[in-house]
């Protein structure tokens, strides 16, 4: 990334951080956090003049306090009208009604826009892309959001270039972060964007954060949905099926045979019904038994690839890291407790796809 100079020698930067109810507090006051603390916590632990770039303000709709839904009252400092100048605006979550929420706070919405065009960088986390996408700001802009609920803002919003693989995006001004605690990692993005790395890196030392992750991504936290909901009976039977049998050597033929059809029909079927080709549904299994596998036990990932039907090691690491973005050794060390390592191998379930 490009990295602006310093701003010591300049004005601090004004931070607008909008605050919603019924949204997950930390999305803001994470970055609340990590701009007051840029230039100053650490200079404050090592007995050394402040230096804060950043002027950190919190705003609501009408000025009134928000509540979260577990029962968080904050106040902000003003309404949004009363902000005639920004240059970083960071739009939370709200909460998963979006249809509800949007319209609630549609007035955000050309103040966003009136704040873009002064110059402003614009900065939705997590599901705070929303805003961002129905203000226009993401037409024809990469963005970026939490996994869970990409596939609901490609439909709504087409004509963003969604790559909700990404923890942070930027386009042009227009930054978006992807989960909740991505809202570290733009933050932390935007303070080494302006400031520079080492005072990103004193922010993070200062409040015992890692540093921004810009080359992982969030498929491995992902439990996506091996099927699409659909109502093909002889198809879900063959997924019933494939539930329990997916470790075994499998060909199309013998599914079809299975499901009374020949082999071209069947795969025009299945590939209707769930989104994927056989082949493909059942690599999706695999990887997520192996998800469950690494995040519980502590047996080698030869054995650990060989129990859900790969006997070559090499190419079961680049499937895993394709469907991830991780190595199987990376996945366990992001997401298995450390208690895990003094365990005995265990058990494991892959749920039914209504849950999965």
């Amino acid at each position: 990334m490009t990295m602006g100079a310093p701003t010591s020698a300049r004005r601090p930067l004004d931070v607008t951080v909008v605050l919603f109810d019924d949204g997950l507090s930390s999305t803001a006051v994470m970055p609340i956090e990590i701009f007051y603390a840029a230039g100053k916590l650490w200079n404050i632990l090592h007995a050394k003049p402040e230096r804060p770039p950043f002027r950190v303000r919190t705003v609501t709709i009408d000025g009134e306090p928000v509540r979260s839904p577990y029962g968080l009252s904050i106040r902000p400092e003003t309404a949004i009208d009363a902000v005639t100048h920004s240059d970083i605006v960071i739009v939370p979550t709200s909460g998963l009604d979006l249809d509800l929420k949007l319209v609630e706070h549609s007035a955000l919405l050309p103040w966003l826009r009136r704040h873009y065009a002064a110059g402003a960088y614009i900065v939705g986390v997590c599901m705070g892309a929303a805003y961002l996408a129905e203000a226009g700001l993401l037409d024809g802009r990469i963005g970026t959001t939490h996994w869970a609920v990409a596939g609901d803002f490609v439909r709504r919003f087409p004509q963003v270039r969604w790559h909700p693989e990404l923890f942070v995006t930027e386009d042009q001004r227009v930054l978006c972060s992807g989960g909740v605690g991505s809202a570290i990692d733009i933050s932390l993005y935007l303070v080494e964007k302006f400031c520079g790395h080492e005072v990103a890196l004193q922010t993070a030392k200062a409040l015992l954060l890692p540093m921004p992750r810009l080359h992982q991504t969030q498929s491995g936290y992902a439990v996506l949905p091996v099927s699409r909901a659909h109502e093909d009976a002889r198809i879900g039977q063959i997924e019933a099926w494939l539930l329990e049998n997916f470790r075994a050597e499998i060909s199309t033929q013998q599914l079809a045979s299975r499901a009374g059809m020949s082999e071209k029909t069947f795969v025009r079927h299945f590939k209707a019904a769930t989104g994927r080709l056989p082949a493909a549904y059942v690599q999706a299994l695999r990887i997520e038994a192996a998800k469950v596998l690494l995040e519980h036990e502590n047996r080698p990932v030869q054995v650990i690839a060989e129990s859900i039907g790969y006997s070559d090691l090499a190419f079961f690491r680049s499937l895993f890291k394709r469907a991830t973005g991780m190595t199987p050794q990376q996945y366990r060390a992001a997401f298995a407790p450390i208690s895990v390592r003094g365990h005995a191998p265990m058990e494991f379930h892959v749920a039914p796809i209504a849950a999965l």
